[in-house]
């Protein structure tokens, strides 16, 4: 509920909180909440739903409110209010930033394009079309990454892509019975939720088995999703951050929103295939050791498809909390 402690017109915030609701997130959980009070829009992490086998640490639940996060300074400043952010402003470790939309200021092209950008965005499990994306489109998407201080870089190497492709499936390969019947509660999931991954949005099987692809239902039948073949030459690309804390993950959150908006912007989509990172003695391996030292926190496969549906969100009224 948005309520009189805020001097921002209500209809403002409602398509602020509107643009920031509509990040990507770890199985769609929408991790987050928002509190407004006078002239500023705290960003809360909702502890409720974080995947607890998944992401003990809460990694993932910090990149996805860090997604949130930026989308919501692009829409503050699209509407002409100044975006001023303080991360981890208070003792609440569930308080992850503090945005002052007091001031006034005017959006750029690229602010608005990023912002216009954001409702077409959509992780995209189909297979891609077999033609690479132009090294100039994927030198944009890391000058992105950089923007918010994190690095992104395509795997062009042959030998590196297999690498990554034989840890993706070796991570396939461990399963963890917790981890599994969480997956269960968030994936194909009937589409009246207003949360989770509809069974519409989980994509086709691969009919080779050497596709690197994130199957979100493993070991599970799901009436009406079929199988299909998949690209040759998938498109690969890691972002990584030069630590590996909360606040690292809250901004790589970020930059991977950023890279995300600009990938669609480019007519590009994307999907994740993040199972090395889930697993702790795999994770490290992902990194190209001919690239910087970095922490990875995202793995994608990125090219170009056909739109795919768009996953359900929470009613901006139901991620408002009271003051």
């Amino acid at each position: 509920m948005i309520t009189a402690t805020t001097s921002l017109a209500p209809s403002l915030v409602r398509q602020i909180i509107a643009a920031a609701v509509a990040a990507p997130s770890v199985h769609n959980t929408q991790p987050w909440l928002f509190r407004i009070v006078n002239d500023e829009i705290h960003l809360l992490a909702d502890t409720s739903r974080q995947l607890e086998a998944q992401d003990p640490d809460g990694r993932a639940l910090l990149m996805s409110c860090g997604a949130a996060l930026l989308n919501l300074r692009l829409a503050a400043e699209h509407f002409g209010r100044t975006s001023d952010v303080v991360v981890f402003p208070s003792e609440d470790h569930d308080h992850l930033a503090t945005v002052n939309v007091h001031g006034a200021a005017t959006a750029t092209g690229m602010v608005d394009e990023l912002f216009a950008a954001i409702p077409h965005r959509h992780t995209n499990r189909l297979p891609y079309e077999d033609r690479p994306v132009p090294p100039a489109v994927l030198e944009a998407l890391s000058e992105a990454a950089s923007q918010e201080g994190a690095v992104f870089y395509p795997v062009t190497e042959p030998g590196e892509r297999r690498r990554l492709v034989d840890l993706i499936h070796d991570a396939d390969a461990t399963t963890n019975p917790k981890v599994m019947a969480e997956a269960k509660r968030w994936t194909g999931v009937e589409p009246s939720r207003p949360d989770g991954v509809p069974t519409e949005s989980l994509g086709p099987i691969p009919q080779s088995p050497s596709t690197p692809h994130r199957d979100l239902t493993p070991g599970r039948v799901i009436s009406g999703r079929g199988f299909a073949v998949f690209e040759n030459d998938p498109t690969l690309a890691v972002l990584t951050t030069s630590r590996d804390d909360r606040a690292a993950w809250l901004a790589g959150g970020q930059a991977l929103q950023r890279v995300l908006l600009v990938a669609t912007v480019e007519g590009l989509v994307a999907t994740y295939a993040n199972q090395p990172l889930e697993a702790p003695g795999l994770r490290w391996l992902v990194r190209d050791p001919d690239q910087p030292i970095g922490f990875p926190q995202m793995l994608f496969r990125i090219g170009y498809a056909p739109a795919a549906p768009a996953t359900p969100r929470r009613p901006v009224e139901d991620v408002i909390v009271e003051p």
